[in-house]
């Protein structure tokens, strides 16, 4: 059975005869009437029954063009769904970075790539631990920590400085008097949690969290004083940053994924999205 015989017995079938159904498909007289003639042929029924002025439908007729238009609409829903599918994103592709990286560096310019790029989709996860590139977690990850894995693309894209914050109640506190806000003892690794052990000299911490920007909010309400990165800390008008005597750590930021992704131009670009944008507010010392 053909689609364009079918298609001309459903013109039929909804304008009554075979010139409406002719102007309609933008056909002579003689089209329709042979495809109709090859789909009775090819189904084995007589369709029609033609008349002088008109051409009406047989009940086998009837039958079959009710199936007929659901068949038409099913196929109108198949061109909308590619039309749909069409618009849709050609390439895909996974980042992972700690969250602080991951919300307040790159997600903030994700809507400017995606003006530029809109056939490139992208995905952000901020997790605090290292996403597994060879498990499939993520395809590109930015990390605080150089991997040692010599079958990796490692590209340093940046430098955090760290610096210590508060609000400004805390301004007229003598140093001896601060209280602390810190990381969970699971994270007393961390090289910023580090230096803020350092600067304890027995006074307290008041409060632990493993997400940096809990530690931010506690901070904003008065609480103590937290390190945060100086990007977080700076752009945050209710901190202030107080003078220490230890050198804040710093930190270098690596892009990090496996070199065949470079052969892909749309992985290239997303890589140097990535590194200009965390560069443009981290710059490398």
């Amino acid at each position: 059975m053909d689609w364009q015989d079918l298609n001309c017995f459903l013109a039929l079938a909804r304008k009554g005869s075979m010139s409406a159904a002719a102007k309609e498909l933008n056909v002579d007289h003689a089209t329709v009437s042979r495809r109709i003639a090859a789909l009775e042929t090819a189904l084995g029924l007589r369709l029609t029954e033609r008349l002088p002025r008109q051409t009406s439908l047989t009940e086998q007729g009837k039958v079959i063009a009710s199936v007929a238009n659901e068949m038409n609409r099913i196929a109108d829903r198949i061109h909308i769904q590619a039309k749909s599918l069409s618009t849709l994103p050609a390439f895909s592709l996974r980042i992972s970075a700690s969250p602080a990286v991951a919300a307040q560096l790159i997600a903030p310019a994700i809507a400017g790539f995606t003006q530029r790029h809109p056939d490139i989709a992208l995905s952000l996860a901020g997790e605090s631990h290292h996403a597994q590139l060879n498990k499939g977690e993520a395809d590109i990850a930015v990390r605080l920590t150089r991997p040692d894995d010599p079958g990796l693309l490692v590209r340093r894209i940046g430098t955090m400085h760290f610096g210590l914050y508060a609000s400004r109640s805390w301004l007229e506190t003598p140093p001896e008097d601060w209280v602390f806000i810190a990381y969970e003892r699971s994270l007393e690794h961390v090289t910023q949690q580090n230096w803020l052990e350092s600067l304890l000299e027995g006074r307290r911490v008041i409060f632990r969290a493993s997400d940096l920007m809990a530690q931010q909010q506690a901070a904003r309400s008065g609480l103590g004083l937290v390190t945060l990165p100086c990007f977080m800390g700076d752009a945050d008008s209710s901190l202030v940053k107080l003078a220490v005597n230890s050198r804040p750590p710093v930190r270098d930021i690596w892009l990090v994924a496996y070199p065949e992704l470079r052969r892909d131009p749309s992985a290239t670009v997303v890589m140097e999205f990535l590194a200009a944008t965390i560069s443009n507010v981290c710059p490398s010392d």
